[in-house]
C-alpha cells in the first residue's frame, strides 16, 4: 500500500467523497470502531493488525478536554509492540462535522510519515459523527 504525502487541505468536493454513510461502513469501521466512541468527548482510537488482518491491538486514548486528542508515545509503544504492521486511526468529532479540521491533517501527516519510516503503514484515518464517517483514504487524502 502507497501512502503519499503529504496530506493536505481537501478542497470540499473531496471531503464530500470521503464521507460515508453509516450503512455503508465495512465491518472494521462499523463495528469495531463506531462503538467504542461516545458522544460528549474527543476519544483517538489507535488500531493495530498484523499482516494477516488480524486485530492485535487497540489503544484509546480519551481527550482531555472536549476539543483535542493527543497521542502518547506510551500508546505508539503498546501499539507498535504487540505487532502491528498496518494501523488505523480513528476519532471522533462530537460537533457532528465529519470534515477534517487544519489539526487533523496536520496529524494524519504526521502519523504517516512516522509509521511509514519504521516500516508500517497508516491504513485509514476515520471521523466518526452519528450518521457516518469521513475517511481520508475514500477522499483520497491519504
Amino acid at each position: 500500500m502507497t501512502i503519499f504525502d503529504p496530506v493536505s487541505k481537501a478542497a470540499t468536493d473531496t471531503r464530500r467523497r470521503g464521507f460515508v454513510q453509516c450503512e455503508g461502513e465495512d465491518a472494521v469501521a462499523g463495528q469495531l470502531l463506531r462503538p467504542q466512541f461516545d458522544g460528549d468527548r474527543e476519544s483517538l482510537l489507535l488500531a493495530g493488525f498484523d499482516t494477516y488482518q488480524r486485530l492485535v491491538r487497540l489503544e484509546r486514548i480519551d481527550g482531555e478536554t472536549p476539543r483535542r486528542c493527543i497521542i502518547p508515545p506510551r500508546c505508539w509503544r503498546a501499539l507498535l509492540g504487540g505487532g502491528a504492521a498496518t494501523v488505523v486511526m480513528a476519532h471522533n468529532h462530537p460537533s457532528g462535522i465529519a470534515w477534517p479540521s487544519d489539526a487533523d491533517m496536520a496529524a494524519t501527516r504526521d502519523a504517516a510519515r512516522f509509521l511509514r519510516a519504521i516500516g508500517v503503514d497508516l491504513v485509514d484515518h476515520l471521523i466518526f459523527v452519528a450518521d457516518g464517517h469521513f475517511s481520508f483514504r475514500t477522499a483520497g487524502m491519504l
